[in-house]
């Protein structure tokens, strides 16, 4: 089989993702250095981040949205070590990061009342059986999956207990409810292809509430206080981060909201997303080696979509050879600069896994396919 002719631009990493179309380091002109972040100019340009995140995603004017340290992660503990621990918890997880804050709930924190909702990659747990009267844990989109929830109906709008979401891969791409949602967390270099190091995470009245009324049993690192004297800090809220923020990273982070605003603001992310998957739905309905790991097509993501391989051939070979052939077919197009990092996460199973967020085009991904035959027809040729 010959190469295509046709190259895509390779960046199809799930995180950090690709960058806006048309980027360069112009982007960054503006970018506010040598100054303090706690200067004028300064907390404006954090307060100006923080208000067209709340504007482009439809956050409630009721909600506080913050930038806080250590990406999505930081975020995400920040919420546990805050919050938890007040009532029961019901821990969800259908992939890595889900089951390590279970880990972080169970082995850190050693909560007493903790229920944990498994699955195996590719499917969800029983969402019916959570009871939102506790708390509950859960990622909205499994990264390392490709698995997502379908919809929040399983969440009561007069629940007694807190949801925490990872969002960090649905944010800019999926419709969030966030009248269902009490504490939501991203990152920047997810969906808008922003650079590390920065996490946003969004509370709700309910949650302040409970950070207002609520002591933890343990010591809060100065980077997880979101409270002083029993009141929310408001200042993290408008600008005012807890550590120093990188303003090169900001300005980043700025251009790409305001490249998502120029596209047509959420609605227009979420549908380029969306073709984005259908473009690679339409390949694996027209391709017998290939299929999505997940296993219900209502929670296919349209962001980090994850693959397995499948087919007579490869159900022919050693599993230990067959588990070779993803990473080979992936290392292959590495080589040809035509798509990096879309091998499956390394605690998943052997697959691929393409990012199809909205700062990526659906010719590239068209491209992408033509490269991915290719691929695997050399290596079905090197291994046969």
């Amino acid at each position: 089989m010959n190469k295509p002719a046709v190259t895509p631009r390779p960046e199809f990493s799930s995180g950090p993702c690709a960058k806006r179309p048309g980027w360069t380091l112009d982007a960054l002109n503006d970018a506010l250095l040598g100054r303090s972040h706690r200067s004028k100019p300064g907390k404006a340009k954090l307060k100006y981040a923080i208000d067209k995140t709340r504007e482009i995603l439809g956050v409630p004017d009721e909600y506080h949205v913050g930038i806080v340290p250590a990406s999505d992660t930081g975020a995400v503990e920040m919420a546990l070590w805050s919050l938890l621990g007040a009532r029961g918890v019901d821990m969800l997880a259908w992939e890595s990061f889900g089951a390590g804050w279970i880990t972080d709930v169970v082995k850190q924190l050693k909560l007493d009342d903790v229920r944990e909702f498994r699955a195996d990659y590719g499917r969800l747990p029983n969402l019916d059986a959570v009871d939102t009267d506790r708390d509950v844990v859960f990622t909205w989109n499994g990264t390392t999956s490709g698995v997502k929830v379908p919809n929040a109906d399983w969440i009561k709008d007069d629940r007694e207990g807190l949801t925490i979401c990872d969002a960090t891969s649905a944010a800019f791409a999926m419709d969030l409810p966030f009248e269902k949602l009490d504490v939501t967390t991203f990152s920047w270099q997810k969906v808008l292809g922003g650079e590390a190091a920065h996490g946003m995470i969004v509370l709700s009245p309910r949650a302040v509430e409970r950070l207002e009324t609520y002591t933890p049993a343990w010591p809060l690192p100065k980077i997880f206080r979101l409270t002083k004297g029993g009141k929310l800090i408001d200042g993290i809220f408008t600008g005012a981060t807890i550590n120093t923020p990188s303003m090169l990273a900001v300005e980043d982070y700025i251009d790409a909201l305001e490249w998502a605003e120029s596209v047509g603001g959420l609605k227009g992310l979420i549908a380029r997303s969306e073709a984005n998957l259908a473009v690679l739905q339409a390949w694996v309905e027209a391709t017998d080696w290939v299929d999505f790991l997940a296993v219900d097509p209502a929670t296919n993501s349209n962001t980090s979509v994850c693959l397995k391989l499948t087919g007579d051939w490869i159900s022919s070979l050693d599993p230990d050879i067959a588990a070779t052939v993803p990473k080979k077919v992936a290392a292959l197009l590495e080589a040809e600069k035509v798509a990096f990092d879309i091998g499956a996460y390394r605690d998943a199973p052997a697959g691929l896994r393409i990012w199809a967020g909205g700062t990526v085009e659906a010719d590239d991904l068209k491209a992408l396919t033509q490269w991915l035959d290719w691929a695997y027809a050399t290596v079905q040729a090197e291994l046969s």
